[in-house]
């Protein structure tokens, strides 16, 4: 039984070494995307793009110039619109003329001239001429296009004097990446590539963490387990740790999904518009903290890295120690047998899934405040937040720690019970 049981543990060793390589390298092919896609989808590309807004503005204001129709049903309220327009205009230009010539002697004869000569009587009996003449400007078809492209253009200009440029250097290199053209053919290309890697790391995944609940059952009902047996325990949870230290563990996701409403009677939508997002592994989050300059976060890195790597990695090692030495220091002997109600490695499973939590929290609230504060207009927004494979290979490693300090600590006990009676 205990050769199957030792062939059965080098077996698992070996297929979770190279079951992890492959996650690992699909993994990083998946950041890569991933990166690309969030990138494309920023807000700033779409709601915050000032370029994005000149195109539907363009389009709304090219369909309201091309179905507008004079019928006889709307040509008499506009004739009426205009007419007053008209009527306010010139008695404003009257008023205007007079005053400004009512202060020296020449402008006194013009404005006599002019009142005598009925001018301004004259422009006003032919204001219902002007307005025909606007009318059938306004509905000849040639001259419909020129006013829809003054309109763009004086979008174009005001919104270049307003707005700050979008910068699209990312944007391009993506493009180049993946010889694409536009940013939502290339979303989707990116996102079908994601999904066909989701669904490659799927069984491989599934056969790792069956693995690992067959160790640990294993090394639970096995009465005592042989020094090759527990090296081979230690190198599964080795594989482990070493997942849950380079593999993203947390992934926080904010988008809005969908915002639709409506402009000049035309419904403008944008979709899949990314908020913030982050993800990062454990040595990740450590050389961002080291490469800050602050002292406080340097020193809150290396904690994270001495409690997250040097100490289970530490705890490795003096196992294999113990295993093989008669005569272990005190060090040794404490890391094996005693410091497990002392790591920091389950530790710092909590507190990764209690942060994961308080910003699925504090994110959908945030978001669902949104909703709230989001008057005509429909919004739909979407808290994509996940624990990833690192997060669990890390809580596996800690209970694979567990489980083989106990079974060390008791074998250790029974051979220690054996030569206290060999020697009696």
């Amino acid at each position: 039984m205990k050769i199957y049981r030792q062939i059965l543990l080098i077996l698992f060793f070996g297929t979770a070494c190279f079951l992890s390589i492959q996650i690992y390298q699909i993994e990083q092919r998946k950041i890569d995307l991933k990166n690309d896609l969030i990138e494309l989808s920023k807000i700033k590309y779409g709601l915050f793009n000032v370029d994005e807004w000149k195109t539907i503005l363009a389009d709304v204001i090219t369909k309201k110039v091309e179905e507008f129709n004079l019928t006889e049903a709307n040509r008499y309220e506009m004739r009426s619109k205009i007419q007053n327009f008209l009527s306010v205009v010139i008695n404003d230009l009257e008023e205007r003329y007079y005053q400004e010539r009512s202060n020296s002697l020449m402008g006194w004869l013009e404005s006599g001239v002019a009142s005598v000569t009925g001018t301004f009587d004259q422009i006003k009996k032919d204001i219902p001429v002007f307005t025909d003449q606007i009318i059938n400007f306004l509905n000849d078809p040639n001259n419909r296009e020129a006013i829809r492209s003054y309109i763009n253009d004086k979008i174009d200009q005001y919104a270049d004097k307003t707005f700050s440029k979008t910068d699209y250097t990312r944007v391009n290199a993506i493009f180049n990446k993946y010889g694409t053209s536009n940013i939502y053919s290339t979303k989707s290309e990116l996102q079908t590539q994601v999904n066909i890697l989701n669904i490659q790391m799927r069984v491989k995944k599934w056969i790792l963490i069956g693995i690992s609940i067959l160790t640990i059952l294993i090394i639970a009902i096995s009465g005592s387990l042989r020094s090759l047996e527990i090296i081979m325990a230690l190198a599964i949870s080795l594989v482990f740790l070493l997942m849950g230290v380079f593999l993203p563990m947390i992934e926080i996701d904010a988008r809005i999904s969908e915002i639709t409403f409506s402009l000049l009677g035309e419904e403008v939508s944008f979709t899949d518009q990314v908020l913030y997002y982050k993800s990062k592994s454990i040595l990740e989050v450590v050389e961002l903290m080291l490469t800050q300059g602050r002292i406080d976060l340097m020193a809150v890195g290396l904690l994270v890295f001495a409690f997250s790597v040097l100490f289970p990695v530490s705890k490795l090692i003096c196992s294999v120690i113990y295993l093989f030495s008669n005569h272990v220091n005190k060090i040794v002997r404490f890391m094996v047998l005693k410091s497990g109600k002392w790591s920091m490695a389950d530790v710092m499973v909590v507190a990764i899934f209690m942060a994961y939590i308080g910003f699925d929290g504090i994110i959908s609230e945030q978001l669902k405040s949104l909703e709230g504060i989001a008057k005509n207009l429909e919004l739909l927004t979407t808290n994509n937040s996940n624990l990833l494979f690192g997060f669990y290979c890390f809580t596996i490693f800690v209970i694979l720690s567990l489980t083989i300090s106990q079974k060390i600590s008791k074998s250790k006990k029974q051979q220690e019970a054996v030569d206290q009676i060999q020697k009696i």
